[in-house]
């Protein structure tokens, strides 16, 4: 069916600048979820959230109770919609259905977490310059997931508005924790995608950073294993009985040594990351526990599992070495799906309509950019024998993804709110 968008710019600006001053870490998106649910709702969407829509058993690297106690009472200081947050039962996500009195088929995935990254205070900063730099300390919309969220929103209200000549349900899925690859299979497991027969998301920026551009699909994402390694030895005076004491510290300085000597796979690319080691109490004391933030990736699923459980087994070796005890927990992790060429057909005919995107510009496959966790979600449904594609949304960019000074161009959210409804309408059409 022919199509023209009716949200305004200013509109979807005005969505990602709320969005962006309301910046919440992954399963903390509390202000931003009931935005979004009370929005949905208001418009006429049928939201479902809280265990509806994620399973709370399945959640991994979830912050501890008290910072989700800090983060719960910033969102209400900050005006989010009581009714929406005693709904959503200490869960954050959505599901929205355009058509829920019809049968399933199409779901757009729209992630809605920011980064732990203090956002710049600079001038040259567009959202410090114009006001709408992040409320929350130490969290920053530095990925571009703001501007997700607001496409999403407008494409909900766009789908709305002719949702009477859908002859099937659209799904929007307001994905939590994106970052850390932690919130989509917890989607999943709540049935996010059952019975789907297509799939479509896309990030803004990566590969594609000039206006105009647009990639189609993506092959070559990572899989990762996201895990904590803690260690547990015996404090003792370091100047009169050092003998007495088992020092973490030192055990996970061997393991972090030994964890980047782990052998290359031969059956693909490899990775491997400790962020961050910490430990100890004092000058005068052997340290009695450490803990080491970690990453595996692989180019499968069979070698990122390979690089795992080397990295375990470094680990585990290191605590005995040392006399320690050692805990290994999963924090996040998922594989690696790629697009299909028939859905990256589509998602170019759908844009050729579009003047922001030049043909010039687009590209049919491209590389992916270490891991995306809408690969859980392209894989459910493709191994329901649906099909999917993960787009590249072109823009400038006056810093990199996860920088402080990250920021995009506003004027590809409009055009993309029409592409994911121009695709949406397709696959409708195609039933």
């Amino acid at each position: 069916m022919d199509f023209t968008p009716h949200v305004f710019p200013l509109q979807l600006s005005r969505f990602r600048r709320l969005f962006h001053r309301h910046a919440e870490s992954g399963f903390s998106e509390f202000w931003t979820t009931a935005f979004l649910a009370r929005s949905l709702s208001e418009a006429g969407c049928a939201v479902k959230v809280g265990e509806e829509a994620i399973c709370r058993e399945a959640r991994m690297g979830v912050p501890d109770e008290a910072v989700q106690a800090a983060r719960l009472a910033a969102a209400r200081e900050q005006g989010a919609d009581p009714a929406w947050l005693e709904r959503m039962d200490g869960l954050t996500g959505l599901v929205a259905d355009i058509r829920p009195d019809l049968p399933l088929l199409t779901v757009l995935r729209f992630d809605i977490d920011a980064v732990d990254v203090e956002e710049s205070a600079s001038r040259e900063h567009l959202p410090a310059r114009e006001g709408f730099r992040s409320l929350n300390s130490g969290v920053c919309h530095a990925c571009g997931h703001d501007g997700h969220a607001a496409i999403g929103l407008g494409v909900a209200l766009e789908l709305l508005r002719i949702k009477d000549s859908l002859r099937h349900n659209v799904r929007l899925i307001f994905e939590p924790a994106e970052e850390g690859l932690r919130g989509a299979a917890a989607m999943v497991e709540a049935g996010a995608v059952d019975g789907a027969k297509y799939f479509f998301a896309a990030h803004i920026g990566v590969n594609a950073r000039r206006t105009g551009e647009l990639v189609c699909g993506t092959e070559g994402f990572l899989a990762s294993t996201k895990f904590d390694a803690e260690f547990f030895g015996r404090a003792a005076h370091a100047g009169a009985e050092p003998h007495e004491g088992r020092n973490s510290l030192l055990a996970a300085a061997g393991a972090v040594l030994n964890l980047h000597a782990i052998p290359r796979h031969g059956k693909g690319d490899t990775r491997i990351a400790v962020g961050r080691m910490e430990g100890g109490s004092g000058r005068n004391v052997i340290p009695a526990y450490a803990k080491l933030v970690c990453e595996t990736r692989g180019s499968s699923t069979e070698v990122n599992d390979w690089m795992f459980e080397q990295a375990k087994r470094v680990i585990e070796h290191s605590a005995a070495m040392y006399g320690q005890d050692c805990r290994i927990t999963l924090m996040g992790g998922g594989g690696t799906a790629v697009s299909d060429r028939a859905m990256c057909d589509i998602v170019r005919q759908s844009a050729e309509g579009i003047a922001y995107f030049k043909p010039e510009l687009m590209k049919d496959m491209g590389q992916g950019f270490g891991a995306d966790d809408a690969c859980a979600f392209l894989e459910a449904v493709q191994k329901q024998g649906g099909m999917g594609a993960y787009a590249q949304l072109g823009s400038l960019l006056p810093a990199g993804h996860h920088s402080p000074d990250f920021d995009f161009d506003e004027s590809l959210l409009g055009p993309s709110v029409e592409l994911f409804c121009r695709v949406a309408l397709a696959l409708d059409a195609r039933g």
